[in-house]
């Protein structure tokens, strides 16, 4: 490869220019022979990267780096950090459809749209900035706070929960990036996400449900809670309410289909079967809320777990224990769908 495509490539996050290319002493008439027999990719109107780097790329999910350096690139705003929903996809949070595909930078003096692009103009302090592969990208918190102004409530406390979940920041980290940007509009939006999120929700669908029984009044329950005997783990329940032994179960169709650790699904339909024998022996009772639950069955669910709160339990001392399991921090990524 010529040595000034490959410095570009190396400054530019794995995009070079038609400059770069006629920089190294070709030609337009070569640069279309190249992209037309696939060895160059272009990314964006005279932008391109190598087949080898498209393939990495595209087998790793991160093809929207690409898309952002090659914005960077067109419009020679380095300057520009990426943010919103382009920060948020590659730091791998849940970005909700809603949020579309473009690229999002922040600049600190220039607000600019243009064709699957959009440039926000704002300060962007030293401290909120990460490079993800030589791309300035804001960091977690920040990044949480600028889609949290923007992005529906539960959109925002999804992806909030995902990331608490994976110990990637704190809450303080959110009430700090909330508190930066105070005076912003749509601050107060981004504020009441925050200040709904939790540790310990592991998928949307266990923060949706979450949100759905807080909207319903019902009071917070024990996320990710370890029931143990003696020192015997029995189960780590989605929520759990201690005093009143009633548990709130998320399943989904995932730990069937795709079973974890080399199982089959029938040995993990009967592991859950052992799983409720055990439960219902110490006398704790709960419901089981699938995603379609959380539309029009959820008033008979709500009604149920109602039912279960209010009633008295015949086990005055239970024989067990109960903790947040590993503080409610997931131990390594897992499908975020369930």
């Amino acid at each position: 490869m010529d040595p000034v495509i490959e410095t570009a490539l190396r400054r530019h996050s794995g995009v070079f220019a038609a400059a770069d290319a006629l920089a190294a002493g070709m030609d337009r008439n070569a640069i279309a022979a190249l992209v037309h027999s696939g060895d160059w990719r272009r990314v964006r109107y005279g932008v391109y990267t190598t087949r080898a780097l498209w393939q990495e790329h595209a087998m790793a999910g991160s093809l929207h780096l690409l898309e952002c350096a090659a914005v960077i690139r067109r419009l020679g705003r380095r300057q520009s950090v990426v943010s919103h929903a382009s920060a948020a996809r590659l730091h791998g949070l849940v970005v909700p459809e809603s949020a579309g595909q473009g690229v999002w930078l922040t600049d600190p003096v220039q607000f600019r749209s243009g064709r699957g692009y959009r440039i926000r103009r704002a300060p962007v302090p030293q401290h909120e900035v990460v490079l993800l592969d030589r791309l300035s990208a804001t960091a977690v918190p920040r990044t949480l706070a600028d889609v949290g102004r923007e992005w529906d409530v539960v959109d925002t406390v999804v992806a909030a929960d995902d990331a608490l979940a994976d110990g990637r920041l704190s809450t303080a980290d959110l009430t700090a990036a909330a508190l930066g940007q105070t005076h912003w509009v749509g601050a107060g939006r981004a504020a009441r996400a925050f200040s709904l999120a939790r540790v310990g929700a592991h998928s949307p669908h266990e923060t949706r449900t979450r949100l759905a029984f807080h909207a319903a009044g019902l009071p917070e329950p024990v996320l990710q809670a370890a029931v143990l005997v003696g020192n015997r783990l029995l189960a780590v329940l989605d929520m759990l309410w201690p005093d009143e032994g009633v548990f709130a179960e998320c399943d989904g169709r995932i730990k069937y289909d795709e079973p974890w650790r080399g199982r089959s699904p029938a040995e993990v339909a009967w592991a859950e079967k052992r799983r409720q024998d055990d439960l219902m022996d110490l006398d704790l009772r709960g419901v089981r809320i699938a995603p379609a639950d959380l539309f029009s069955p959820l008033p008979g669910k709500l009604a149920r777990l109602r039912t279960l709160l209010a009633a008295p339990r015949p086990i005055a001392r239970p024989h067990y224990r109960v903790e947040q399991w590993r503080g409610g921090v997931r131990m390594g990524r897992q499908p975020a769908a369930s």
